[in-house]
């Protein structure tokens, strides 16, 4: 069983509104360059596979590396903060981009059209020296995780509005949501590029499992209210129902709102109203029998 990690390092509201906006939580610089300087020839040597949804602590066993890594507190407790306690290890696999080598990725998002409205898994790619424009990195459109695709339907479109190539100090992790889309860049350094991904299946209801401290800062409401820039305008507006839906979910908060969207979408009513034809000759009777 993983340990519940210290409340201090759970991810704040703020921090949980941003990843629910943009897609992710960047943790610049986090893991300790001792554990940086191990991990190329653990990457190099690969880490051993494991079947579809094993849980963690049997495919991550204590006193491995990968294990070492997730232990990290600030790494714990974002974790947990996202996916909750003993998620399963969907996959892992560790990318390389040799000097001078790979073509750019075409733009996608990983596995198949996800039917699940709410409920995510969450992708750690783990950077364990520093990575640099002429590297490549890996290239992302903040926002686009809640606009649903089927892996490759969107690879031919380059350079969208808004996009953004990682750049990061060593020791860098990034958590992203499963439906981001991105792809990675092509390495023009003299360098080798690595990344270590592990993707997340939550095991628990996504509810509440960050630190709740401040969910009534007014900053929740403006950090999900802003519009990425590929979606200007009234395309905005549905990014806000996306995220108005998915804030919804994670908190458990059925009245939350962004601009009365979801509330409007709602009002079902079931009562029926007398008819107004009825109503007529009900006023026609009630004259006839006054003329008797």
């Amino acid at each position: 069983m993983t340990t519940t990690p210290d409340r201090k390092h759970l991810l704040s509201s703020v921090e949980m509104a941003r990843f629910v906006a943009t897609r992710a939580v960047t943790l610049d610089a986090v893991v300790p360059q001792a554990l940086n300087d191990r991990a190329i020839a653990v990457l190099d040597a690969g880490i051993p596979e494991h079947p579809y949804g094993t849980p963690l602590d049997v495919a991550y066993p204590r006193g491995s590396f990968a294990r070492e890594l997730l232990d990290l507190p600030a790494i714990a407790g974002a974790v947990h903060s996202l996916v909750g306690p003993d998620p399963r290890i969907d996959h892992h696999h560790v990318h390389i981009r040799e000097a001078r080598g790979g073509e750019a990725q075409n733009m996608h998002a990983d596995a198949v059209l996800d039917p699940r409205e709410t409920a995510f898994d969450v992708q750690l790619m783990y950077y364990p020296h520093a990575v640099t424009l002429e590297q490549g990195g890996t290239l992302s459109v903040p926002g686009t995780h809640l606009r649903r695709i089927n892996e490759t339907r969107i690879g031919r479109y380059q350079n969208l509005v808004g996009q953004r190539r990682l750049t990061c100090p060593a020791g860098t992790v990034v958590l992203l949501h499963h439906g981001i889309w991105h792809g990675g860049r092509r390495n023009d350094s003299d360098t080798p590029r690595y990344m270590f991904k592990i993707r997340f299946n939550p095991s628990v209801r996504q509810l509440r499992l960050w630190n709740t401290d401040d969910i009534a800062s007014p900053e929740v409401l403006e950090i999900l209210t802003q519009t990425p820039q590929w979606a200007p305008g009234d395309e905005g507006r549905l990014e806000q129902i996306n995220r108005a839906k998915l804030w919804r979910a994670l908190t458990g908060d059925d009245t939350f709102d962004i601009d009365y969207y979801l509330t409007r979408a709602a009002i079902t009513p079931t009562f029926v109203a007398p008819a107004a034809t009825d109503t007529r000759l009900a006023a026609s009777d009630r004259s006839a029998g006054a003329n008797l």
